[in-house]
């Protein structure tokens, strides 16, 4: 579980954030700045006690702003990393947790992020153990990543999921293509780190898809 749930987590601005207001655009950068820190810069093994904190400051900030999509994304972010960290069978009540705040960031503005909602929620149902342990299901992978790259197609953090989805379904010419693509995605400012840490995914995800190609 630990291991299917660590790269669940997507750090993607929208480019209409700017019409959050002040305050709120600064409590999501800061979730953002936190996430981003944690997922890729802390070591493996303080990641849990890290993304346990900030789930709390996710989850206020929903609570608080309940109208708010942007707000339950980043909580069903926050819950989907903290699980990965976690790992183990445990890990599951958090990953419901987290598929609950993306459905309902969906039913409040599905565009919101760049459709990061539809991003975060088909790489839950591709990598979660399907029935009776959880609620892993590919053909809804597949439909909610098609639905994310229909709002943001060449988003670096879309192309990823959605590469990653091909290869898991052992397409792994169009698995190529999609992460290629993906690394030409224009950089996101303020997201830098958050940038690195998906390259470098995509760059150890090409490697496995040359190795099924060669």
């Amino acid at each position: 579980m630990k291991q299917i749930l660590a790269c669940l987590l997507i750090g993607t601005l929208s480019q209409s954030v700017w019409a959050l207001e002040a305050a709120d655009q600064q409590r999501l950068g800061d979730i953002q700045q936190n996430w981003a820190h944690i997922q890729y810069e802390l070591p493996e093994g303080q990641r849990a006690e890290a993304f346990e904190k900030l789930a709390t400051q996710a989850a206020a900030f929903k609570q608080e702003r309940q109208s708010l999509a942007e707000a339950w994304i980043w909580s069903g972010i926050v819950n989907s990393s903290w699980a990965g960290a976690k790992g183990g069978l445990g890990a599951l009540g958090k990953v419901k947790e987290a598929k609950g705040d993306l459905e309902k960031a969906l039913a409040l503005d599905a565009k919101a992020l760049q459709g990061s909602a539809y991003t975060s929620l088909g790489a839950l149902y591709d990598r979660v153990p399907g029935w009776p342990l959880g609620f892993g299901d590919s053909d809804k992978a597949e439909q909610l990543l098609k639905q994310a790259l229909q709002l943001n197609p060449n988003g670096i953090d879309s192309l990823y999921f959605w590469g990653d989805h091909l290869y898991r379904q052992k397409r792994y010419s169009e698995a190529r293509a999609a992460l290629q693509k993906a690394l030409q995605a224009a950089p996101r400012p303020g997201r830098e780190t958050a940038d690195a840490g998906r390259r470098k995914e995509i760059d150890a995800l090409l490697v496995d898809v040359n190795k099924q190609l060669n």
